[in-house]
């Protein structure tokens, strides 16, 4: 594989692992084991945004960095809101939206993508104009991400101060940042499946 030219792709997959590392650090029960994913997780994340400006920057733009892209949201957000389950700090039904959502939003852009069509970017699967803004535009993307993230780094980072108080408040401040990601994460899923007839309508 050329290295140069699949700079973001290789930051897209080593985002993956990064954040299995954080995952697997909260299984520790240690403050320090706490802190570093906590660290770890920021890293991932910002990661994330990374990829895509080194593939903007450097025109390694491609198909199947956009797959690689969404893969790596994908595996990320859902082993978090699972361990997060596992762990009580929030319902299980959390990560059963997050995967049903996945899986039904995925399943679609796969055909979509046989046809040509992308999920975001000048080839999207999306031609209404608030299908477009909900499920493409840069608001409702980093909306959805500052969501996420803050939910994931407060929700880890309540782990780590030493005062029970203090742990509660941000876990409180966690879980309000958890329910408003999730919701974003359906409403953003809404457009993808009202837009996908199209896809299976039969050409004469």
């Amino acid at each position: 594989m050329d290295i140069k030219n699949n700079t973001a792709n290789i930051v897209s997959i080593s985002r993956i692992f990064v954040a299995f590392i954080a995952i697997w650090l909260l299984f520790g029960q240690s403050y320090i084991a706490y802190t570093i994913s906590l660290i770890l997780t920021i890293i991932a994340f910002i990661m994330d945004g990374v990829d895509g400006y080194i593939a903007r920057k450097y025109n390694q733009a491609s198909e199947l960095g956009s797959v690689l892209d969404i893969m790596g949201d994908r595996i990320v957000e859902a082993s978090y809101w699972i361990v997060f389950a596992v762990t009580g700090m929030l319902p299980v039904w959390f990560p059963i939206v997050c995967v049903t959502r996945a899986f039904t939003t995925d399943s679609i852009r796969s055909v979509a993508l046989s046809k040509g069509m992308t999920a975001f970017g000048e080839k999207s699967m999306q031609t209404t104009s608030w299908g477009k803004f909900i499920c493409a535009s840069k608001f409702m993307r980093i909306s959805y991400a500052v969501a996420k993230v803050a939910a994931f780094v407060l929700l880890i980072g309540s782990l780590v101060p030493p005062y029970i108080e203090t742990r509660r408040v941000i876990y409180f401040i966690g879980v309000i940042f958890a329910y408003i990601a999730i919701i974003f994460c359906v409403v953003r899923a809404v457009p993808v499946v009202l837009e996908s007839g199209k896809l299976f309508e039969k050409k004469d």
